[in-house]
């Protein structure tokens, strides 16, 4: 015969629910307006933030193109990563392409290989175009094209690895 235990249900308290100010069923509104209003407040500064993120590219890629070694190569890297994670922010998604696909290039190709320096050059001067020219709408045709065209390369470069 077996023997039977009453079965005992435990529901944990919701502590994020007393975190969030409570059961009021909804977020502070007066807060998430705040937030809105200081990130647009900052996005004046997005287009000085990202130049200087541009800038930085272009010096590490005039270094690595002068010695293409480790260090110089990790310093494009950082550098094109930056700006991959931060563009899009900055209302820049064609750059934010661009910048994945060149730090995709020097993360995924193996140590010790070379890596072609026109395709780097060809990125990081990508990155200076559509920054300068201001190019925001991730539908223009011509910069679509030519991202298509880099990550084609990438992606053919890094098969032959």
């Amino acid at each position: 015969m077996t023997s039977r235990h009453p079965i005992e249900l435990f529901m944990p308290p919701n502590m994020l629910k007393a975190k969030l100010g409570g059961g009021s069923g909804g977020s502070d509104i007066a807060a998430l307006k705040r937030a809105q209003e200081a990130l647009e407040s900052l996005s004046t500064e997005f287009a000085g933030w990202l130049a200087s993120d541009v800038k930085a590219l272009v010096d590490a890629g005039t270094h690595y193109a002068a010695d293409p070694g480790d260090i110089n190569r990790a310093a494009l890297l950082r550098a094109a990563h930056d700006i991959k994670g931060q563009a899009a922010t900055f209302d820049f998604p064609l750059v934010a392409r661009v910048a994945g696909s060149l730090s995709r290039l020097l993360d995924e190709m193996p140590p010790g290989r070379e890596i072609p320096a026109g395709l780097v050059d060809a990125h990081v001067r990508a990155v200076q175009v559509i920054h300068r020219e201001n190019i925001k709408n991730a539908g223009d045709l011509m910069a679509q094209t030519l991202c298509a065209e880099l990550d084609a390369n990438v992606t053919k470069t890094l098969s032959g690895a």
